[in-house]
């Protein structure tokens, strides 16, 4: 008796994929705050390294802004109040195609 090989029937499928963080949290640049306080914000408020700070801190320059964290609105509500609190420009704006 032969042994006959299994068949596996592979199928394609297309998959709904969502953000479970669809918010993102972008900090504005303007020309009153100093790089080391924007820094020391980003450390203390949203509990970034002092490298990746520093490194937001030069795109939030050099392109006008930047999307500094990602989360639910209600996550990122209560940094945002704390960043504007310290006279730093944030707002929480919704992930396009979310």
């Amino acid at each position: 008796m032969l042994n006959n090989p299994r068949t596996v029937e592979l199928m394609e499928t297309d998959v709904v994929t969502t953000h479970d963080d669809p918010f993102s949290l972008i900090v504005w640049n303007d020309e009153v705050n100093t790089f080391e306080w924007v820094i020391e914000t980003l450390i203390e408020v949203c509990g970034h390294s002092p490298e990746q700070a520093e490194q937001c801190a030069m795109i939030i320059h050099t392109k006008g802004k930047y999307a500094v964290k990602r989360g639910s609105y209600d996550e990122l509500k209560p940094v945002c109040d704390a960043i504007t609190d310290r006279g730093i420009g944030a707002t929480i704006e919704i992930l396009s195609g979310s």
